[in-house]
């Protein structure tokens, strides 16, 4: 065996194991930080605060007595509160039956707190994962901008074809006789396209300089590869963003729309591509997949994808969005995640939808990697939908998860009094026996799906 041909997959190896030990770290670390300071602002007293586990490989105490540190597993993380027994927020007899002679010490301690302290301090987590999410998306918003109005060339894209008459600059007015639509109108956008010919080459109107002429273009939405999806059949065969799909099983193709047909009609039979790249074209085969996709309106939708997504013939220009408007864009698309996951959550029980939508540790870690070779802001755009995803988990009434603790203060809200140490301790061990069960699907998931 040649040990040399092995580098580039260690390394690559190597790489992703960093990036999803980078994502999960700034997660986690946001996640227990919520804990931590509403713990504190709530007067309970935090003993530990640890990214990762087992081993401490790095420590401090800080002027309030709490420990920081770094441990040598990091895959996870806690914060461990006066009177907890563990990381999972169990109970210390000992510890608790110590403070109970002291009224003011027992206040400190997790489990002697006030019902709202707590409660406020275990909700944080989650919260402060979706202020994260909505924070990351509202400065990518505002990093990109929006489309300006009416549509205008920003930066030409090198395609296959030498007929680009279009200049940075150029306002588009209409193409092939078919008024330009307000781009953020998505339904007059929508129409706007389906009326355009389907013409390698069409004739564009456009405002050049404050004079309106006629110059010839490419198909605006031509088979462009923009993205790359994460673990997709593009993914495998090293599509990458820029290239240009020429044509589909010796066929000509100049449309984004004649590659999706084809896709979709294969049954995922393998698609033999002419791609052009920096001046070169190169051959591929690849078999589209079965993808479940959530619907605007609720649902999912089954298609065959080969997992890339295309772009205008141009980079539209664009201009700086009001800091308004990029936070209602943050909290939107936090929305579509938390209420997709919803969804698909429950169309995978009811048999609607594959199980193998539920990705574990390896699917995650692939994909931190696939995001983070795309460059820092796909990742971070990664980071934060994980970040939504993590807090929306942490939410599920399971024990030794904070909804499920969340559910015990409800309990004690409407009975008066918490369960009994016994049945806390027959649910933990219940919860925990759950999480371990999903991890082990999961995996199973990334291994044979």
């Amino acid at each position: 065996m040649d040990i040399v041909s092995l580098i580039p997959q260690f390394g690559g190896v190597l790489y992703t194991i960093l990036a999803f030990v980078v994502a999960l770290s700034v997660i986690v670390a946001v996640h227990e930080y919520g804990h931590y300071i509403v713990g504190r602002w709530s007067g309970i007293h935090a003993e530990v605060f640890s990214l990762g586990f087992g081993p401490v490989l790095f420590s401090r105490v800080d002027k309030r007595g709490t420990r920081w540190q770094v441990a040598l597993l990091p895959f996870g993380g806690y914060v461990k509160f006066l009177g907890d027994a563990d990381a999972a927020s169990g109970k210390d007899e000992d510890a608790m039956e110590r403070a109970a002679t002291d009224p003011a010490a027992l206040r400190r301690t997790m489990h002697g707190a006030p019902l709202w302290a707590r409660t406020a301090t275990v909700a944080a987590g989650p919260i402060f994962n979706f202020i994260m999410s909505i924070l990351v998306f509202s400065a990518i918003f505002l990093s990109r901008g929006v489309a300006m109005d009416p549509l205008t060339v920003g930066e030409t894209r090198p395609l296959p074809a030498g007929f680009h008459e279009l200049r940075p600059g150029d306002e588009i007015l209409g193409i092939a006789g078919v008024p330009t639509p307000d781009f953020e109108d998505g339904d007059a956008w929508a129409a706007f396209s389906d009326a355009l010919p389907q013409q390698a080459v069409l004739d564009y109107s456009v405002r050049r300089d404050g004079r309106e002429m006629v110059v010839e273009g490419p198909y605006l939405l031509p088979p462009f590869v923009a993205q790359v999806a994460p673990r997709s059949a593009a993914m495998d065969i090293e599509l990458r963003p820029g290239d240009v799909i020429t044509a589909i099983d010796g066929t000509p193709i100049f449309a984004f729309e004649q590659l999706k047909e084809a896709v979709e009609s294969s049954d995922g039979r393998v698609l033999l591509l002419d791609v052009w790249r920096e001046g070169e074209t190169l051959e591929f085969a690849l078999a589209p997949r079965r993808t479940d996709e959530p619907q605007p309106e609720g649902g999912f939708v089954t298609h065959w994808r080969i997992g890339i997504a295309g772009g205008m013939a141009f980079e539209p220009a664009t201009e700086t969005a009001g800091v308004g408007e990029a936070i209602v864009g943050g909290l939107e698309q936090t929305g579509r995640i938390v209420t997709s996951s919803l969804s698909g959550l429950w169309h995978m029980v009811t048999g609607a939808i594959s199980t193998c939508n539920i990705s574990g540790p390896i699917g995650i870690a692939e994909t931190s990697g696939a995001m983070a070779s795309q460059g820092a802001q796909s990742f971070i755009w990664f980071i934060a939908v994980l970040s939504t995803a993590v807090g929306l988990l942490n939410l599920f009434p399971i024990p030794a998860l904070d909804g499920g603790h969340l559910v015990f203060y409800a309990y004690e809200a409407i009975a008066g009094k918490p369960p009994s140490d016994l049945a806390l301790r027959v649910l933990m061990a219940a919860g925990i026996a759950m999480i371990l069960s999903l991890m082990v699907f999961a995996v199973g998931n990334d291994l044979f799906c």
